[in-house]
């Protein structure tokens, strides 16, 4: 698969899919030669302003017919084991945008699908590429604050994301599927695996069927403990939405992200900031360019997995485990149970 450029197809034409489609137009090594979605008029339109010949409304006519390296799947969870498992059959890369599935069975069906294609498999978790965790990370591994001890992560804002996502108000299981898997996918990347999780979530603002806050309490296995707090009902003048608020304490510093996208280190007896306020890309625009910038951090990881040059991150083997954090944490509250992550098994 290495050399050249990567011939790829886009399946899901909805709300977050021109953010992919603006991405792969700015990544050198690949480009998105069809795109499909079951309302053929909405695949036409993608089409018609992207400048993508090949537009279809069936993802097999479109795998048979089409020569590709990667598929790009923008579908909503029930959609995703059947159109991987047919992407694999094909032999081809995939990408899965989260969460990958709905349940820790059919999210498993699906890496095992792709481990015996032989195939890459990738999950779109943008936030890890977000460009202040970009930095962390980086930080974190060059010791700039010892070994990590401590950790909070907060997404809190009253933005009105039910404008253009309008599903997300309809959905029994919301801020934990929708943005917390993120940040436990983050917490996971920077803080290593969890040992255990207690959970509590609340439904604050009315006409919303799942929960639209919560708040989880982690310790890893490295004996560090995390806090994830997330609400989208909280009054903040000025709105911080996306923003992610981070502050990672270590045997040596202090790591803090704040709204402002400003990366403060704390360590060696001063303080340090740098920016953590990625360029605006020229389809952009702020404050989504955090976000859009991470789509094309991340795809730009894709084309290097694609040729040899990295490791899928996160590959779907490795999402299980930030899936099965997300799926116990409905069951830590539920049952008001600190939940033993190791002996952890999806209720039926």
């Amino acid at each position: 698969m290495a050399g050249g450029v990567k011939r790829g197809a886009l399946i899901g034409c909805g709300f977050f899919a021109r953010n992919h489609l603006h991405g792969w137009q700015d990544v050198e090594g690949a480009e998105i030669v069809a795109v499909c979605d079951l309302d053929h008029e909405k695949a036409q339109a993608v089409g018609r302003e992207f400048g993508i010949a090949g537009v279809f409304d069936d993802a097999a006519r479109m795998l048979a017919e089409t020569d590709l390296d990667f598929v790009d799947i923008a579908t909503t969870p029930p959609s995703h084991r059947s159109l991987v498992e047919l992407v694999c059959r094909h032999g081809l890369a995939v990408i899965c945008q989260k969460p990958i599935a709905d349940t820790y069975a059919e999210a498993r069906a699906m890496v095992e699908a792709a481990e015996a294609a032989g195939v890459p498999f990738l999950i779109h978790e943008n936030f890890r590429w977000q460009l202040g965790f970009v930095r962390i990370k980086a930080a974190l591994d060059a010791g700039r604050i010892g070994a990590p001890r401590f950790a909070r992560l907060s997404f809190r804002h009253g933005f009105d994301v039910y404008a253009t996502q309008p599903y997300l108000a309809t959905i029994e299981r919301f801020v934990l599927m929708d943005v917390g898997i993120h940040l436990y996918d983050v917490l996971r990347h920077l803080m290593g695996e969890v040992s255990h999780l207690a959970c509590e979530t609340a439904s604050l603002r009315p006409g919303v069927a799942g929960e639209d806050s919560f708040t989880s309490l982690l310790r890893h296995s490295s004996g560090a403990v995390s806090v994830v707090d997330c609400s989208f009902a909280s009054t903040i003048h000025p709105e911080p939405f996306p923003a992610t608020l981070a502050w990672i304490e270590g045997s040596t510093g202090t790591l803090e992200l704040t709204t402002d996208l400003r990366l403060h280190i704390h360590a060696a007896g001063e303080k340090v900031v740098e920016s953590a306020d990625p360029e605006v890309p020229a389809w952009g625009a702020r404050p989504w360019h955090t976000i859009q910038d991470s789509v094309i951090r991340f795809q730009a990881h894709v084309v290097d997995v694609l040729n040899g040059r990295a490791e899928p991150q996160p590959s779907g083997r490795d999402n299980l485990n930030t899936l099965a954090l997300t799926l116990a944490s409905y069951d830590a509250m539920r049952e008001r149970q600190l939940i033993d992550i190791a002996q952890w098994q999806e209720r039926q």
